[in-house]
């Protein structure tokens, strides 16, 4: 256990800062991805074709593509792109995007495409006398929305979300590439230094299953909460 002391004699300090910056990551790719399926649920359930295959284009091809693959093309092809735009405006000094930026996006593009078919599931999977009733009532798009898709649509959605969470966060072992020190990366530090690579990644798939283990109870709580009255 003298491997995992805190301090200058173990490496638990740096494990927990890595472990925090999992989290971190996690929680951000998800809160993008929630932006991008806000985006692209609407055009999935839209009745105009061109908007339909807009969104089909993004969930058939990020879900299509490996993860790994994604966060090479933000992280090598991003700083490009942005240079390229600043050399039109005449900035021609080398842009380098922060690691924490290139991987949270990069995931949450991928979580906003599996939550996207997530929310658009949900969504159909409503009776739609529902809606029919609501307009008879005389209610606004926005007051159906509000009082009875995002309930019942939430309630639908929570434990398919609960796998896009794990996802999510296993994807998060992949930003180790972009040098960025999750829990992967800082077990690959360790192990480098310590020469014991069985120890620490035994150790970082303790910690991954710690999170998810944590995660699935909290989840499983709001799956009570709004599945309350079915």
């Amino acid at each position: 256990m003298e491997l995992l002391a805190f301090g200058d004699t173990g490496w638990g300090d740096e494990l927990f800062r890595a472990t925090l910056m999992t989290i971190a990551v996690s929680i951000t790719a998800m809160l993008i991805g929630f932006s991008f399926a806000a985006i692209f649920t609407p055009l999935k359930l839209s009745k105009f074709k061109f908007l339909n295959l807009i969104a089909n284009i993004y969930t058939t091809v990020i879900r299509g593509v490996p993860e790994l693959l994604v966060i090479y093309l933000f992280f090598f092809g991003g700083s490009g792109a942005i240079m390229f735009v600043a050399s039109i405006f005449g900035y021609n000094e080398y842009i380098e995007i922060n690691a924490f930026v290139t991987g949270s996006f990069a995931i949450g593009i991928i979580s906003g495409a599996y939550s996207t078919e997530v929310f658009r599931g949900a969504i159909q999977s409503i009776d739609k006398g529902q809606f029919e009733a609501a307009k008879v009532l005389g209610f606004s798009k926005f007051k159906q929305f509000y009082k009875i898709v995002l309930p019942q649509m939430l309630r639908l959605a929570i434990p398919n979300l609960s796998n896009v969470w794990q996802i999510t966060l296993k994807d998060t072992s992949l930003i180790s590439v972009t040098g960025l020190v999750e829990i992967m990366r800082q077990s690959y530090i360790a192990a480098g230094s310590t020469r014991d690579p069985l120890f620490f990644y035994s150790f970082a798939a303790v910690l991954y299953l710690l999170l998810t283990f944590i995660s699935m109870k909290l989840i499983n709580k709001l799956e009570v909460k709004y599945s309350r009255g079915y």
